[in-house]
């Protein structure tokens, strides 16, 4: 079965659009494989370029041993960073553009200098990035009830819908990125603590899989895009009033707030 990238790409935009909840692409096909599943997630990006979107840079998903090992993968998903997709400063996240979101912390990599897979290592990630700083992002799969398959949730660019960028962070060889701790509140009670190491072992080494894999496609990170390491904790609904805050060991504190209204 020859699969419509363009077609399940504007299948995807519409849900986005239309803030409707959608059928998982592999519920309606005989098979999608993953090559199609990141084509599927290129046709939606240029369609988002194409209404005058631009790209901040790109992020990762399933970074973490559990949640690799609860999706029978052994690498991460990787995903696009739009730049309507950051927030503003003051952290507000309007609800009534989202469909079920729900929010998580992230270590993020501002870059200095291109990324250029597939022989990428964690040293030449620390060497071409300018800090690393925290962030929460917020993720809010198109499909019906947060349920899908490992293609699905590539092809919609790795649930990704919002994220707040933190100010001050640090030099990438000041710290140790596996031992910077996070630990995650939502309306003041703590429902995660991780450190670095919680993203593969190294948030740095996460980012070259990224370069590399981008590599392989004649694509690569470019200077001044954020790089989001992942996840090292579950991620929480968000709803209208919820405060969440990720605090950081040599990072500045992160906080989003839901707005039930529009911005």
């Amino acid at each position: 079965m020859t699969i419509d990238h363009g077609q399940w790409a504007s299948y995807l935009l519409a849900g986005i659009d239309e803030r409707r909840e959608l059928q998982a692409i592999t519920k309606q096909v005989d098979e999608l494989s993953i090559d199609d599943a990141y084509a599927i997630q290129a046709a939606l990006l240029e369609l988002q370029l194409s209404r005058g979107d631009t790209l901040a840079g790109a992020k990762l998903g399933l970074t973490s041993a559990a949640k690799q090992e609860q999706m029978g993968v052994d690498e991460p998903v990787y995903g696009w960073v739009p730049a309507s997709s950051v927030l503003a400063a003051d952290g507000v996240v309007a609800l009534d553009t989202l469909i079920h979101p729900r929010c998580e912390p992230e270590l993020v990599f501002r870059l200095a200098q291109d990324l250029s897979g597939p022989t990428i290592t964690a040293a030449d990630v620390l060497d071409a990035t300018a800090e690393v700083v925290g962030g929460i992002e917020i993720i809010d799969s198109r499909y019906e009830a947060f349920s899908f398959a490992l293609p699905d949730v590539i092809a919609d660019n790795t649930s990704a819908a919002k994220v707040a960028i933190g100010g001050g962070g640090v030099a990438p060889r000041d710290a140790d990125l596996t031992t910077l701790g996070c630990v995650f509140e939502v309306d003041g009670d703590i429902t995660g603590t991780a450190t670095g190491a919680a993203l593969l072992g190294d948030p740095a080494a996460c980012v070259a899989m990224l370069a590399n894999h981008l590599g392989k496609h004649g694509q690569k990170l470019e200077a001044g895009w954020i790089v989001m390491a992942g996840a090292a904790t579950d991620a929480r609904p968000i709803g209208s009033g919820t405060v969440a805050t990720a605090r950081y060991s040599h990072l500045d504190s992160v906080t989003v707030v839901g707005h039930a209204g529009g911005n």
